[in-house]
């Protein structure tokens, strides 16, 4: 076993602390074989599937930490099983990079111009399998790993991989798909675990307050040409505007003293204020505050700030 890992790379992985996990999990060449190694917490035994689901047994290291010599080099699958019960999944760290040389060029640099398409969550196919790749700018962390429902919120098994001195982690992980929720966890200077992170450019959110990143696709072509096309007269200088500024978190409350969502923002609000006359929406800051500073009228039957602006 001591010719496959080296003693220090081992305990580095199972304690969640090696900063390029990437050089030891997966498949990589040591002492002339090919050793496919795998951290799975928790399981009994693990097997490498190889061709027509041949499966190669691994062996333990201790600590959920497993090693297999494969005759040859070659595309795999795992198998795990504890307590009577098995299953199978796509190796993460067997899957190379999805960000190519230009994006870590550009990130290094500080001049790229669409980072929403190369940071966050995004759903897509990688080297034929289909899943999520998570990318995160945190220049001066030691790790940083993806966590979530699907890994039971533990940083040591989707620990990322370092972009070199861009600040930029990356992972992908098949089989997941949208809905997901995330969070990254961070090993930032001198070791310490810092609090769990949403995604600063993450698509979606959990519903307060609960504050998980969620993995969304993002929107297509929107579909207001008709409402474009008639923007320009609506806007006129002599067109009548009647204004209602509202602050969204505290607008309305949903069954249950839930915030409402952006969709249900969309149907009640724009109804509630059409109804009443207004012709434009102002939205005070979006983002969470602790208290709400501006002077504020209350609705008797909504309970919410608002300020009304009429200009004819």
């Amino acid at each position: 076993m001591s010719e496959l890992i080296e003693d220090g790379a081992a305990r580095a992985i199972v304690e969640g602390r090696h900063g390029d996990p990437f050089s030891v999990l997966g498949l990589h060449k040591r002492a002339g074989s090919w050793v496919v190694t795998v951290f799975a917490p928790g399981a009994e035994r693990v097997w490498v599937l190889t061709g027509k689901e041949k499966a190669h047994p691994a062996e333990s290291w201790g600590q959920g930490l497993f090693l297999c010599a494969l005759p040859r080099k070659s595309a795999y699958r795992l198998r795990a099983e504890a307590g009577g019960q098995t299953w199978e999944w796509d190796d993460p760290f067997r899957f190379g990079p999805v960000l190519g040389e230009m994006d870590e060029y550009l990130l290094g640099e500080g001049t790229h111009r669409r980072l929403w398409q190369v940071l966050g969550a995004h759903v897509l196919v990688h080297e034929a399998v289909q899943g999520v790749h998570f990318a995160v700018w945190a220049p001066n962390a030691e790790r940083v790993s993806v966590v979530g429902d699907f890994n039971f919120w533990d940083g040591r098994r989707h620990p990322m991989r370092r972009r070199g001195a861009t600040g930029v982690w990356e992972i992908f992980v098949p089989g997941l798909g949208e809905g997901a929720a995330y969070k990254y966890e961070i090993r930032g200077p001198g070791g310490a675990l810092l609090p769990l992170k949403a995604d600063p450019v993450g698509f979606g959110s959990e519903h307060p307050p609960a504050n998980a990143s969620v993995v969304r696709q993002i929107a297509g072509a929107f579909g207001d040409d008709d409402w474009m096309a008639g923007r320009a007269a609506r806007q006129g200088i002599d067109a009548p505007i009647s204004i209602y500024e509202v602050h969204l978190g505290s607008w309305r409350r949903a069954p249950g003293d839930r915030m409402l969502s952006y969709l249900e923002l969309a149907d009640q609000l724009t109804g509630y204020a059409a109804d009443m006359g207004f012709t434009h929406i102002e939205l005070l800051p979006v983002s969470e505050f602790p208290r709400f500073p501006l002077i504020q009228f209350h609705s008797a039957e909504h309970h919410c700030p608002y300020r009304a602006h009429t200009w004819r």
